[in-house]
């Protein structure tokens, strides 16, 4: 226990030579020996101190890419992101190009928020990723970003799926939700057409539908409720054997009645 204490003082003495150093290469040098004992924030401190002054010599593509990796690994990913960017765009054909390409948008990926909250940064994720993989088709983390992107799509997919939701919950309070409800979710289906919440955006579809059918003035009734009939067989063709069939199939029965053959 008293050993550790003393390396830790003696690795803590050389970190502050280190930080007071004017040679970059020797704070490179540490920096790298920080990394590798998993000392990151000490790695990224000396490396943001020396990645400008070792721009044109043989240790810039690793001093940038290595500052992008110490914050990635410490879990800072928005600067990570940020770090790994500028490799990049600075070193488009680098060492690191690869690498640097897939962690800007993993870093994105692992950043991205609860679907509820604003979804920039998951927007950010899937273009970063999206551009890896135009890049790099045939790198080996081709599959961990096709997840990471099919993923976020749902995520992104889902958090429509709950404002289409919320217009719906909201009928006719100061409007008529229930348009906005169907523009929501046709949107999302359009934009997201694989996603695992595509069956429960098509039901909100022909749920909303009916709704606005069962408000309308009489003489709507019958033209909002084939709407609601050819929704229907939309819905039945796509998930014959949904778990919401039985509700369906309810809409149908009461449609039918306003609708003349």
């Amino acid at each position: 226990m008293v050993f550790a204490g003393i390396l830790m003082l003696a690795s803590c003495g050389e970190y502050q030579r280190a930080l007071k150093s004017p040679d970059p290469n020797y704070k490179f040098e540490f920096a790298k020996r920080a990394f590798e004992q998993k000392r990151y924030v000490q790695a990224y401190t000396l490396l943001k101190d020396v990645v400008t002054q070792l721009k044109g010599s043989d240790k810039a593509e690793e001093s940038m890419y290595l500052l992008g990796l110490s914050y990635y690994e410490n879990k800072e990913y928005p600067d990570a992101a940020a770090y790994f960017k500028a490799y990049y765009q600075r070193y488009p054909k680098g060492k690191f190009a690869e690498l640097a390409r897939y962690y800007a948008g993993y870093a994105y990926y692992l950043d991205s928020p609860e679907p509820q909250l604003d979804q920039s940064g998951t927007i950010k994720a899937i273009e970063e990723l999206q551009g890896f993989l135009d890049y790099f088709p045939r790198s080996d983390k081709v599959t961990l970003a096709q997840n990471a992107i099919f993923e976020m799509q749902d995520k992104l997919t889902l958090k429509e799926l709950q404002n289409a939701q919320l217009y719906y919950n909201l009928g006719t309070y100061l409007g008529n939700n229930y348009e906005s409800a169907i523009i929501t979710a046709k949107n999302a289906i359009k934009e997201y057409p694989y996603s695992k919440y595509k069956e429960e955006l098509e039901m909100l579809v022909l749920k909303a539908r009916f709704q606005e059918a069962d408000l309308s003035v009489d003489e709507r009734k019958a033209e909002r409720f084939r709407d609601v009939i050819d929704e229907y067989y939309s819905f039945i063709n796509n998930y014959p054997d949904s778990p919401k069939r039985q509700e369906a199939d309810n809409i149908l029965k009461i449609a039918r009645r306003y609708v003349k053959d």
